[in-house]
């Protein structure tokens, strides 16, 4: 993916409009992106102008909308195939987001080849879309749930998941990173292990998605999902890729339009992927802006993005550790833009409030991830998550704004 010359964060921040405002009489700093990152122009524009000339349904119609409507849709499948490197078009199925690609195939994959006693092992870094699904699995088929434990710095110990691993073990489902602790776990190995095992894996892509290139062959895991509103696009739309004969081995996760082939009342056949998993009208709309999403990350280039988070990230460092009470947590090695903290005697929630009424959007509680939090011995944290267009200048504005919430409550 090429890096733009030209790129700076000043011209990017003039691609979000949603960026430029005042909120409670204060220039608006979003550092919310984990949550959902702000769209671009780009983005805006390919909502406007499908709903504006090419609204139709697709693949049924033979009028010039459809047909245009059709085009786009499955141009943002190969342009999703080519994001991922997957082996085939085919292998990238449209869903709901990341939550939807995982109860995909906890349900079209792991009811129908599990059963009692087998074995599903994630993490103690995973959202709750990443946990609830395999328990929901395992209730249905008497499989077990196993947990990879951490360290202190919120990173996976590996030898504890060489020993969790067996030939029992089935299902290898992990994030690529964490959503809470901005944690980059070493998916590759992981997977090579599991696979060792015989075993199936899946990959939580959401938060790796904007900040992080994808490549399934090279990793060479089975299944990995990610959500457009992560990675600037649109909410309500996502991606899961599937190596083929997974996909083919796998019955339909819900039945209706466009996942048939033919239907009488005695039997229907079902189409073939990845239209065997899109049952009725998709998110038209919302995958083709996917596109735009895309083309937006590949025009800066995840050099630069790399770079500029990583700078964002240390000043943060810099700036907030330093702060009165100030407890962080997730500490990793190798991590994402995310800095989670506390700070003693001030609720989360407090903090999350007096930050708004600066103009500041954070996250506050336990982020879709109780588990860890339980772990961490904390009911949750304030999260500040960084975007390619957030700057210094916001940081240190933070920072300031945290010491007065500091002063306010010693009072």
């Amino acid at each position: 993916m090429s890096t733009a010359v030209s790129t700076s964060v000043e011209q990017i921040r003039k691609e979000f409009p949603v960026l430029h405002q005042e909120v409670n009489g204060k220039p608006l700093i979003y550092f919310d992106n984990a949550a959902t990152a702000q769209k671009p122009k780009a983005v805006l524009d390919a909502l406007s102008h499908y709903y504006e000339y090419d609204n139709a349904n697709i693949h049924r119609g033979i009028h010039t909308l459809a047909e245009r409507a059709t085009s786009a849709y499955e141009d943002t499948r190969k342009s999703v195939g080519k994001f991922v490197n997957a082996n085939e078009t085919e292998e990238i199925i449209f869903t709901k987001g990341t939550t939807e690609g995982i109860n995909l195939v906890a349900q079209a994959y792991g009811r129908k080849f599990l059963k009692d006693g087998d074995e599903i092992i994630i993490s103690q870094l995973e959202h709750h879309s990443n946990i609830v699904p395999w328990q929901i699995l395992a209730d249905q088929t008497g499989a077990v749930v196993k947990i990879i434990p951490i360290n202190e710095k919120g990173e996976l110990l590996l030898e504890e998941y060489r020993k969790l691993l067996s030939e029992k073990t089935k299902i290898l489902a992990v994030n690529y990173i964490s959503n809470s602790l901005g944690t980059i776990n070493p998916v590759k190995e992981i997977i090579s292990l599991a696979h060792d095992a015989g075993a199936v894996t899946l990959i939580d892509a959401a938060q790796a998605a904007p900040h992080h290139p994808l490549d399934v062959q090279d990793i060479d895991c089975d299944f990995l999902a990610f959500s457009a509103h992560k990675m600037y696009g649109p909410t309500g739309v996502g991606a899961l890729y599937g190596k083929r004969r997974l996909l083919e081995s796998m019955d339909p996760y819900q039945g209706g339009g466009e996942m048939i082939k033919e239907v009488t009342f005695e039997k229907t056949t079902y189409n073939d992927i990845p239209y065997k998993f899109e049952a009725g009208t998709p998110n038209i709309a919302d995958v083709v802006a996917l596109k735009a999403a895309i083309e937006f990350i590949q025009s800066i280039g995840y050099t630069f993005i790399h770079d500029h988070e990583e700078l964002l990230l240390n000043h943060a460092n810099k700036v907030l550790l330093d702060i009165p009470g100030m407890t962080p947590y997730g500490q990793a090695s190798e991590k994402a833009s995310v800095f989670s903290f506390n700070i003693d005697g001030v609720h989360p929630f407090d903090i999350g409030m007096w930050l708004d009424a600066k103009g500041i959007a954070v996250r506050t509680g336990h982020h879709c991830t109780q588990p860890l939090m339980d772990w961490l011995r904390i009911e949750g944290t304030v999260r500040a998550s960084m975007a390619i267009y957030n700057t210094i200048e916001e940081l240190d504005i933070f920072a300031e704004a945290l010491k007065d919430i500091v002063k306010k409550f010693k009072k």
